[in-house]
C-alpha cells in the first residue's frame, strides 16, 4: 500500500534546521531519530518502518558527510560543509536575538518561532537584523551567533559545592526545557555559588535566592566556575524536569 503523503512546510522547515544542527554536531542518533519522526509524521509510516528508513538515510549521511580526516585521523568538516552548517546556525541565533530584543517576545518561546523564520530571512532582511541587534554576541540562550566564537565552559552538574558560577548558555534549546529552566530562575549570565549537588538535584544560591534544577538539567548547562572542574561534553540520555522526562 503507498504511503500517504501530507507534507507540513512548518515542520519541514524544523526538520531541516534540526538535522542540520545535529550534522553541525555529528550527533548522529539525534540525526536518526529526527530522520523517524520526519519519515512517521510525513508520510504516515509505522514506527518501525520509520526507523528503519531512517537508518539508511542516518547511516548514508554519516558516509556522505562533508568531513575530512586530518593527520592524526581525527574527523573535521570541509570547509563548503562547514560554512553552510554555520550559517544555518547563525542565521537562527540571530532570529532569536531580534526576537528577544527587538520584539519583546519571552527568551524561552522565541527558538521554534525562530526555526520557521530563517527559511524565509532575504540576504537585505538579514543584513537589517544584524544592525538591529547592535553589539550582541549571543543568542538569547547563551551560544554565540557566530558559531566559532564559542566561550568555554563546564556542566553545572560537575562543578563543586562552595564553587562560584556564571552561567553561559544553554546547551539543549528545546522550548519544554527553556520553559523550565525559566521557571527555576535561570538565565544566561547569571552568578551565583553552588550551594548542594546529589544524584538527583544540583542548586546553587543567587541573590539571596536559591535555584535548583534536576541533575540532568544541569548537564547541558554550560557555566564558567572558579574552582572549575575539567572540561567535558555532557549530552544525557534523558532530560528530567521534575516527573517528566524528555529525550535529546
Amino acid at each position: 500500500m503507498a504511503a500517504t503523503v501530507h507534507f507540513d512546510p512548518d515542520r519541514l522547515a524544523y526538520f531541516e534546521s534540526a538535522g542540520w544542527r545535529a550534522y553541525y554536531d555529528r550527533q548522529w542518533l539525534w540525526v536518526l531519530r529526527l530522520m523517524a519522526r520526519l519519515v512517521g509524521e510525513q508520510l504516515d509510516i509505522p514506527i518501525h518502518r520509520s526507523f528503519l528508513a531512517a537508518s539508511y538515510v542516518t547511516r548514508a549521511a554519516i558516509a556522505w558527510a562533508p568531513i575530512e580526516h586530518d593527520e592524526d585521523k581525527s574527523l573535521r568538516f570541509t570547509k563548503p560543509g562547514l560554512d553552510q552548517a554555520e550559517a544555518i546556525v547563525g542565521r537562527h541565533r540571530l532570529i532569536e536575538r531580534f526576537l528577544t530584543d527587538v520584539v519583546g517576545i519571552a527568551w524561552d518561546d522565541v527558538h521554534e518561532e525562530a526555526e520557521r523564520l530563517e527559511h524565509a530571512m532575504s540576504p537585505a532582511f538579514e543584513k537589517w537584523m544584524i544592525s538591529a541587534v547592535g553589539n550582541a554576541k549571543t543568542c538569547p540562550h547563551g551560544p554565540p551567533i557566530e558559531p566559532g566564537n564559542r566561550v568555554p565552559g563546564v556542566p553545572l552538574a560537575d562543578v563543586e559545592v562552595g564553587a562560584e558560577v556564571e552561567i553561559l548558555r544553554f546547551e539543549n534549546e528545546a522550548e519544554d526545557l527553556l520553559h523550565y529552566l525559566k521557571r527555576v530562575g535561570l538565565q544566561p549570565g547569571l552568578k551565583g555559588t553552588l550551594t548542594s549537588s546529589d544524584a538527583d538535584e544540583v542548586a546553587l544560591r543567587s541573590n539571596g535566592d536559591v535555584i535548583a534544577l534536576t541533575r540532568s538539567v544541569a548537564e547541558t548547562v554550560s557555566v564558567r566556575a572558579d574552582p572549575s572542574p575539567p572540561p567535558r561534553t555532557a549530552l544525557p540520555d534523558q532530560l528530567v524536569l521534575g516527573k517528566e522526562r524528555y529525550g535529546r
